[in-house]
């Protein structure tokens, strides 16, 4: 989210905006990864890289759109074992072709209408008094929304 929003513009924005909000954020910079240079981005005590940026957003994406189904479904949360941004694989380090920014764009925009459909179905009640142990569903929206952060690390390279 913008640092110029209002509270007012925070407040109206619904969770299915926020996770689709971010993800057209990330795909912003992301049309600008073919020209990275293949230089990390060293950002707090990780490494960045335009794939790490977006299996980041995926996998972060994919673990919380995991436990809110569980939780809806009453059943136990699995816990993850990403290895989170912790690791930068091989694959991390390629290069960003026009090709992987096809992929991103089709995996990150199809994640987020599915988080979109499934928060617009909930009701009010569901998103504030969610089940299960946890952050509200509303909330977990508010968290996901918060993966820009990986994109940002990589940062607009035009």
């Amino acid at each position: 989210m913008s640092d110029t929003n209002t509270a007012t513009e925070t407040a109206t924005v619904t969770p299915a905006e926020a996770v689709t909000g971010m993800v057209d954020h990330v795909l912003a910079l992301a049309a600008t990864w073919t020209a990275w240079d293949g230089k990390p981005a060293h950002v707090d005590d990780r490494v960045y890289t335009p794939h790490k940026a977006i299996r980041r957003v995926a996998d972060h994406m994919i673990d919380h759109l995991a436990e809110l189904e569980a939780r809806l479904a009453g059943e136990p949360t699995q816990p993850d074992h990403w290895h989170a941004s912790t690791v930068t694989t091989d694959a991390d380090r390629a290069p960003f072709t026009r090709e992987d920014l096809d992929e991103a764009r089709s995996r990150l925009t199809r994640l987020a209408r599915i988080w979109a459909n499934r928060l617009d179905a909930l009701t009010d009640e569901q998103l504030d008094h969610s089940p299960g142990e946890g952050w509200s569903f509303r909330e977990l929206a508010r968290h996901v929304e918060e993966s820009t952060y990986y994109a940002d690390a990589v940062g607009d390279l035009s």
